[in-house]
């Protein structure tokens, strides 16, 4: 968010968002003392400064001055992201910002700055658009002489893996960040978020929070199946674009029967958590608006995950070692990295078919 755009009013609303946030967050410590802070709040921050202390001493992730102040936003997003795409392609139009470099969307402080930029982009553009809310950004530890990243409102109440899970992503973009390459740096956040959040609910949650979580988590993975599998079909369509190039209608068919696979197996999907007696229907918005930029977000957040894991287990699941290698990789020139996370995913694919393979009787 600290990224900026080719207009002044654009620079000026990120300015003066962060810096709005910045000035309603307050130590954590002071609110743990005030007796004016709810208890529940209080019972949260105390466990989000656990998880804070956790991410350093276990997952060697930074110890500095973020994520010890807290701000209340009074509202249920921290920004609003707006990504887009072709009607043709999953590849997301990239803005380019100082620092950052190109990332695949645009954040706005305000809802309806986000929505009307989206309306622009489908109007003039012929874009696919998504605006989606989130709850926590990271300045990539470049103002933490300024009190550092807060802990919000926005999130403080998520369940305790998630709670950690948010906490470990975050730190994890300023651990290594990488200009231009969004897909890497949301991949091995999203890897130190996993592992992370296994590790704290193995070693510190109540057996209730780790019952709780199991549930919640495995939706989010069947979920992610889905849609990584509806990418795939999508991807597979759209490499046939000029192949199609002299029928207008078969490629926009083809696509429309992909998404109407995706939408069938995820009624496929309510129906079977329904019955193992944990309904659930909070991705029934993302799935009836879900575009080409949907899966493009999608991809950014997790493609490479299982790539970074292989990694963390060649690292022996050694911290230290696993960020120190995903540094040597961020060296790299981009074709180059993304083929060494490529290699590891395949072995360890490799690996795993030849595990689960029982050996002949002799």
């Amino acid at each position: 968010m600290l990224s900026g755009c080719t207009t002044a009013s654009y620079y000026a609303q990120s300015i003066e968002g962060h810096l709005a946030l910045m000035g309603a967050a307050k130590p954590v410590e002071q609110l743990l003392a005030d007796p004016a802070t709810p208890p529940d709040l209080k019972a949260r921050l105390a466990l989000a400064q656990r998880i804070r202390a956790f991410a350093v001493t276990d997952l060697a992730l930074p110890d500095n001055a973020s994520y010890h102040r807290y701000a209340d936003l009074k509202r249920r997003a921290a920004v609003w992201n707006v990504a887009a795409a072709p009607a043709d392609s999953l590849t997301l139009k990239r803005w380019c910002f100082p620092f950052v470099g190109c990332v695949g969307y645009r954040g706005y402080y305000d809802e309806a700055a986000a929505k009307a930029l989206a309306d622009r982009l489908q109007r003039e553009e012929g874009l696919e658009v998504r605006v989606y809310g989130i709850p926590a950004y990271s300045t990539l530890g470049w103002l933490n002489w300024m009190g550092g990243d807060p802990l919000l409102s926005t999130f403080i109440r998520y369940p305790e893996g998630e709670l950690a899970r948010m906490v470990f992503h975050e730190l994890a973009h300023q651990v290594v960040y990488v200009d231009d390459d969004t897909m890497f740096n949301e991949s091995y956040a999203t890897a130190v978020e996993r592992l992370g959040g296994q590790q704290w609910l193995a070693t510190h949650a109540s057996q209730a929070a780790r019952q709780e979580y199991a549930a919640y988590d495995q939706r989010r993975r069947d979920f992610r199946d889905l849609s990584r599998a509806t990418r795939d079909d999508l991807s597979a369509v759209y490499k046939q674009k000029e192949a199609l190039a002299h029928d207008p209608q078969a490629l926009p068919a083809m696509k429309s029967e992909a998404m109407a696979r995706f939408r069938q197996r995820y009624a496929e999907l309510k129906a079977r958590w329904a019955a193992a007696g944990t309904p659930y229907d909070g991705y029934d918005r993302w799935v009836a608006d879900a575009n080409n930029a949907f899966f493009g977000v999608q991809a950014a957040y997790d493609e490479l995950v299982p790539a970074f894991e292989a990694l963390f287990a060649r690292e022996g699941g050694n911290w230290p070692r696993f960020h120190a290698a995903v540094a040597q990789l961020a060296k790299l020139p981009k074709p180059e990295r993304l083929a060494k996370l490529r290699a590891l995913e395949e072995q360890a694919e490799q690996t795993a078919q030849s595990d689960s393979v029982e050996p002949k009787a002799r």
